[in-house]
């Protein structure tokens, strides 16, 4: 060793030795960073030069029979804040002031704010934001959304409900089909360049959105434009609170327009009031009054318990049944049934009631779907009320064969009048036609439900006729268009206020439909409170119906007018039977219910028909009924008195059989 290695030892020993830690020292740190928390320092790593942004999905439409748009989605942007990030408050909040126009101290006093986030601006236009897409704010961030429209504002708002500032639904369509309009959000992994700024690049992960389903709806927007407009017309005429209208085909169930007003624009409904919102005829109830005749006058046809030459003594207007006066509008004197129905007369509806029962009466209240929730694809419909046997009184008989005593929705109305228009079929009604993915495949189609076999087709072609007469020279007579064969009821109801009725607020209504031998469409028109003389249904309802129906006919080639028949068609028209390929055995006079057509063998395997359990034990009707794929309600005890449905209507496999056991 040199002179100068020992003079320099202990300093070279002290180095290296140094050195040497320092290596061991950075070895292990190197290891604690990359082994030991390397997990966690590479996710700081990550959040700091990457950042993960969701890709919001496109909102699936709401579109008419015909696909023509019912909604669109409007691309929008939101502004907000990180205040703990943002570097220059005064700067961010000039920025934001340029493109809006709000005062600078809106946003300073925004971005004052304790917390680690805050809203700016919601539902800007890219032409309010402008530059400032462009440009760099630290703990500012920009999102688009997409902000629903309504393009044709009031028309089907009641319908379609509406969505809130998120893009959820919360009324109506919009609400009760969100989980498919709504879609999947994706997400993207974007990093922060040079200049800090956030961008997209090549290879880093993201996951495609996936778009909402569009939803196609039975409603024809050219039919909903026109029962809107004549019913507004017609709530003002007779100043009334509200009306109502459902217009559907009676064939299929389809409901082609419905609406009440006064309405709403969806586009801004919290200007309106909530009461404006509500789809009355799914949710409103109310006696009928005359509409719900067509219950007994089926019954007493399906029970041979009257001939249409039999009379009937009317009193001269005023009969007294037990402890309350029933009244006619006019002092009628004999009528037959048919008259009894043109004429709309209480006191001989009452008479026809009795020979019924109460029993009988019910079951077939029960048949048309009163009292029942009608399981249309909307949320919030009512099952209107019919009481059970136990709690009717001595005069529940009579009250409920005029309408009173029992309340119902417009939509019920619409389908027990469908039921007699198509032939003696209670059908489901339907407001959804289809479900369509962003791929254009249909994923959900309603189809047409039968619920269950009223009565024959010749009961009900005598029915129709009967109702043909209501409205070319009874009550109805104003509802009637020439050449177009319509048929109806009118209804007036007086209102059931704090325990009695009253005697000057009512419900004005009508139920139509046409042709008579052959219907394509059928509305109800219900009017709440109008002032004297529209309280009646033949001079309220029943002119709002003809002004619909006249409109539609002049804009819709579709709608066929009918044929005018030839004589030999009247040759033994009333005894001639012809038995089709369906089983049905039908009149050859009588129209055959257009959905049979449709049915073909398909119906042998998906329907059947209810077995009578009647007078037997509780025992053995559960087992036919199961044994017939149904189910069963009981009430009472003892052996069945009745059933509803009838022995031999077609139903549904699951449906609900209910026997009365006493």
């Amino acid at each position: 060793m040199t002179k100068t290695f020992l003079k320099f030892r202990s300093r070279i020993t002290v180095i290296i030795c140094f050195v040497i830690f320092s290596w061991v020292g950075l070895c292990v740190r190197l290891f604690q960073i990359q082994i030991i928390n390397g997990q966690m320092y590479t996710q700081a790593l990550v959040e700091q030069a990457q950042k993960k942004e969701d890709l919001p999905p496109n909102r699936g439409n709401i579109l008419d029979r015909h696909n023509r748009l019912l909604s669109r989605n409007i691309i929008h942007y939101t502004l907000s804040a990180n205040p703990s990030k943002v570097l220059d408050i005064q700067e961010l909040a000039e920025a934001i002031h340029v493109r809006t126009g709000e005062p600078v101290e809106k946003y300073i006093d925004k971005l004052n704010i304790k917390g680690n986030f805050t809203y700016l601006e919601r539902n800007m236009q890219r032409e309010t934001l402008g530059t400032l897409l462009n440009m760099s704010f630290d703990g500012l961030f920009i999102k688009r959304h997409y902000k629903r429209r309504y393009p044709h504002g009031s028309i089907a708002a009641q319908v379609l409900g509406y969505t809130n500032i998120d893009d959820e639904g919360i009324s109506g369509i919009e609400k009760d089909f969100n989980t498919y309009l709504s879609g999947k959000p994706g997400w993207i992994i974007k990093s922060k360049g040079w200049s800090g700024k956030i961008q997209k690049r090549s290879g880093l992960p993201f996951r495609a959105p996936i778009d909402g389903c569009s939803v196609q709806l039975t409603l024809d927007l050219q039919y909903q434009s026109i029962l809107q407009d004549e019913l507004h017309k017609r709530q003002k005429e007779a100043d009334a609170t509200t009306a109502t209208g459902i217009i559907i085909n009676p064939q299929t169930g389809e409901i082609l327009a419905m609406a009440s007003t006064p309405g709403f624009d969806n586009n801004n409904f919290s200007k309106y009031s909530l009461e404006t919102h509500r789809c009355r005829a799914i949710t409103d109830q109310f006696e009928p009054g005359s509409t719900f005749k067509i219950v007994s006058a089926v019954a007493v046809l399906s029970e041979k318990k009257v001939t249409l030459t039999e009379e009937f003594n009317c009193e001269n207007g005023e009969f007294n049944y037990f402890d309350i006066t029933v009244r006619d509008h006019e002092e009628y004197g004999q009528l037959t049934f048919p008259q009894i129905i043109k004429h709309s007369s209480n006191i001989g509806i009452i008479k026809i009631a009795e020979r019924l029962g109460r029993s009988t009466l019910y079951r077939y209240a029960r048949d048309f779907g009163f009292g029942s929730a009608t399981q249309i694809s909307l949320k919030g419909g009512m099952s209107g009320t019919l009481h059970p046997l136990k709690k009717w009184s001595q005069v529940s008989l009579g009250q409920i064969a005029m309408g009173h005593e029992v309340a119902v929705t417009a939509l019920q109305l619409a389908v027990a009048y469908s039921a007699v228009a198509n032939g003696g079929y209670l059908v489901t009604p339907r407001i959804i036609h289809q479900i369509v993915n962003s791929k254009m495949k249909v994923i959900h189609k309603n189809e047409l439900s039968i619920v269950r076999q009223i009565a024959d087709t010749r009961i009900m072609k005598q029915t129709k006729d009967m109702l043909r007469k209501v409205v070319s020279d009874g009550t109805g007579i104003k509802a009637d268009i020439p050449g177009w064969g319509v048929a109806g009821k009118t209804g007036t109801a007086q209102k059931y206020i704090n325990g009695h009725y009253s005697n000057d607020k009512f419900i004005s209504n009508f139920v139509g439909f046409f042709p008579v031998n052959d219907p394509q469409l059928l509305a109800v028109i219900v009017l709440d409170e109008p002032k004297a003389p529209f309280h009646w249904g033949g001079q309220g309802a029943a002119v709002a119906f003809r002004r619909i129906m006249e409109r539609i006919i002049n804009m819709d080639d579709s709608i066929i007018p009918p044929k005018k028949k030839k004589r030999s068609d009247f040759i033994k028209d009333d005894i001639i039977l012809v038995e089709n390929e369906k089983s049905y055995v039908i009149p050859a006079s009588i129209r055959e219910p257009r959905f049979l057509s449709t049915i073909g063998t398909h119906a042998k395997r998906n329907y059947v028909h209810v077995p009578d359990v009647r007078s037997t034990s509780l025992r053995k009707a559960m087992t036919k009924l199961h044994q017939a794929g149904l189910k069963i309600k009981v009430e009472g005890s003892g052996k069945v008195l009745w059933q509803s449905p009838r022995p031999g209507t077609i139903a549904n496999p699951g449906d609900i059989c209910i026997v009365h056991l006493q």
